[in-house]
């Protein structure tokens, strides 16, 4: 299926504005049709998807656009797009476990806070 920019930002809830930024830093190559106009394909849909995946988990816009010109330049490259994911996902970790703390020790204060209002609710 084919969709023009319009379509294309409503099927992805992005804006016109978004699409053309990620075009401009190569990360979306959009066709052209006979009027020079944009259109997207399924293809192009499934990979923004995975875009938007890698921004969600915090991969900056210059690691993303490494991958895809790796991506672009075919199966040749599989190592190394292997290696800046399994990267990435290092990073992910290390952030996952120091949030975890983080909420452990929010928590801990939370049940200090809880315990302390019980102790005065039983004095009163």
């Amino acid at each position: 299926m084919h969709y023009l920019i319009g379509k294309f930002a409503k099927l992805t809830q992005l804006s016109i504005h978004t699409l053309r930024y990620y075009e401009s830093e190569g990360l979306l190559k959009p066709h052209r049709d006979a009027g020079n106009r944009r259109y997207y394909d399924d293809d192009d849909y499934r990979w923004l998807l995975f875009i938007l995946r890698l921004k969600a988990v915090g991969m900056p816009i210059k690691d993303i656009k490494h991958y895809s010109d790796l991506r672009e330049k075919g199966e040749g490259t599989y190592p190394e797009r292997l290696a800046l994911l399994e990267d990435h996902l290092k990073l992910l970790d290390s952030n996952i476990s120091e949030l975890q703390e983080n909420r452990e020790k929010l928590v801990e204060k939370i049940n200090f806070y809880r315990e302390e209002l019980s102790v005065q609710k039983r004095h009163q």
